[in-house]
């Protein structure tokens, strides 16, 4: 990864634009709009009051900032065409979780209403705002609604207090209905895969229902045990990195002159079966509890569903669709705040709040130490240097670990297990993987690796890794970057693709 220079944020607002050419960033009451190559301003607005809310048009040729503080109260949804000037107006919106849906190509929107205390679901085309169908729906309180990405089918839920889910056409037929259980809280999170061939509907109980688009009943449905020992089940643990690994960094003078040697970094270890998660005890006398599967995303290719159950806090699930089974499970040290899928390929980031970013691929997971904040002082020059890392990878998954390139750069050698040279230092690059080390179940691989490689800037004046704390993350659309958004600052994440996507696109063989 090529780490950017740090930029200053408000409020988590940080988005790149649907075609991919620039990012939009909110400071308080100004808009900056990026060249996503450069990173140089091409544009700067300055807005009434502070940005509360930003989002860029389809055709990535406006941006819609909302200031909440300036807002006036009403009932009704109102639509300005930036084509024609026209403005129409929607009456009796529901203020519920999910209210709005768009299809993927634009041409429909859905809309929750409530009239004469019952829900109804509104139509609309949206090239010329024209109520398409209007028809009630038998929930007590609509909760959310959200198409299929065909376009084809429109999911309706019920809130929490009761579980419920109903499936309509476009033209407002309804398809199917679906109840797990009674008397007890429902549904918190619903997702569709990309294909539309599967509707994730996770609930308070801590499962995961599936549902297939043919028949509209549930296929499968995935648990969230707090004890694994599954033998076939990957179980990944962050843990700090002895100081012992630490010493490969004296071999890094230009690191150790400018201060910027990292601190509490972490890698990935393999748990020995049985493993117990930790695993967050409710309070039961407030209200939203933290139990249930609160956060779900399917992989762009439809191979696995990421899954968070919030009382199971420091664990993402990631399962195998096509064998509808739990694939693997990484364990943080401390909260998930935010998981994101590559829209390329399958590939997972995650943020906890703390000063770095994870990634997961069938390849294997690594932890990489984000560089921290810091100003420049007058005149400053950046440093670049390449930083080790440990890539962990289960045995089941060699058939990935096997293609990456290992690049030899001297100093210092290439390590491998127990300390043991296995590349030569004469800058050349090695196809291959390294032995294991002493835990049977382990491979780790020394070097720098395409995945895993951190050429990164760093400032030398007044950074200190730990400083950026990573709240939250998105991908481009390419894949090729990432951004990290903390409190009061951004910075990009370039990854190197070459030689990754070609290991990826074995898929079939993954288990």
């Amino acid at each position: 990864m090529n780490f950017s220079e740090v930029f200053k944020l408000s409020g988590l607002l940080c988005k790149f634009s649907p075609n991919g050419k620039y990012l939009a960033s909110c400071v308080q009451y100004r808009l900056v709009v990026r060249d996503v190559h450069t990173l140089q301003i091409v544009q700067l607005y300055t807005c009434l009051d502070q940005i509360q809310h930003a989002e860029w048009s389809a055709d990535s040729l406006f941006i819609l900032c909302a200031m909440y503080k300036r807002g006036l109260v009403q009932l009704r949804i109102t639509v300005w065409s930036l084509c024609t000037k026209s403005v129409s107006y929607i009456k009796y919106p529901k203020a519920c979780q999910q209210g709005i849906s768009f299809t993927r190509d634009g041409r429909y929107m859905a809309l929750a209403e409530r009239r004469d205390c019952r829900d109804h679901v509104s139509v609309f085309v949206c090239s010329d705002w024209q109520l398409l169908r209007h028809f009630d729906t038998d929930t007590q309180d609509l909760a959310g609604l959200e198409w299929a990405p065909n376009g084809c089918v429109l999911a309706v839920w019920d809130s929490c207090l009761e579980y419920k889910i109903l499936l309509y056409s476009l033209d407002g037929r309804l398809l199917s209905t679906y109840c797990a259980y009674e008397w007890s809280l429902g549904i918190k999170s619903v997702d569709w895969s990309p294909s539309s061939q599967f509707l994730a509907i996770g609930s308070y109980d801590g499962k995961v229902r599936i549902l297939n688009h043919v028949t509209w009943k549930m296929i499968t449905e995935f648990g969230h045990l707090a004890t694994i020992n599954n033998p076939k089940i990957v179980v990944y643990k962050e843990a700090e990195k002895s100081s012992r690994l630490a010493l490969g960094y004296n071999s890094f003078p230009q690191l150790r002159a400018i201060g910027t040697l990292p601190s509490a970094e972490s890698k990935y270890e393999i748990a020995s079966m049985p493993v117990s998660l930790q695993i967050l005890k409710p309070v039961a006398d407030r209200a939203n509890p933290k139990i249930g599967v609160g956060t779900m995303a399917f992989s762009s290719d439809n191979y696995f569903l990421a899954t968070k159950n919030d009382n199971v806090p420091n664990a993402v699930w990631i399962w195998d669709v096509q064998k509808m089974r739990l694939f693997v499970v990484l364990e943080q040290l401390s909260p998930v705040r935010s998981f994101q899928w590559d829209p390329q390929q399958p590939r997972l980031a995650i943020c906890t709040g703390s000063s770095k970013v994870y990634l997961w691929s069938p390849a294997g997971c690594v932890s990489v130490q984000v560089p921290g904040e810091g100003e420049q002082q007058g005149f400053s020059t950046r440093a670049q240097g390449r930083r080790r890392v440990i890539l962990t990878v289960h045995p089941q998954h060699l058939w990935a670990s096997r293609l990456f390139p290992v690049h030899v750069t001297s100093p210092p050698p290439i390590v491998a297990g127990m300390g043991e040279e296995v590349a030569p230092s004469d800058g050349r690059q090695r196809w291959g993987c390294a032995s294991p080390l002493a835990h049977p179940c382990t491979q780790v691989i020394w070097g720098y690796i395409h995945l895993v490689t951190l050429t990164f800037n760093l400032m030398t004046t007044c950074l200190s890794p730990g400083d950026f704390q990573v709240l939250s993350l998105c991908w481009h659309l390419n894949g090729d970057s990432i951004a990290l958004l903390s409190k009061d600052h951004f910075c990009l994440c370039f990854l190197e693709t070459e030689g990754v996507r070609t290991t990826f696109g074995q898929l079939g063989d993954h288990t």
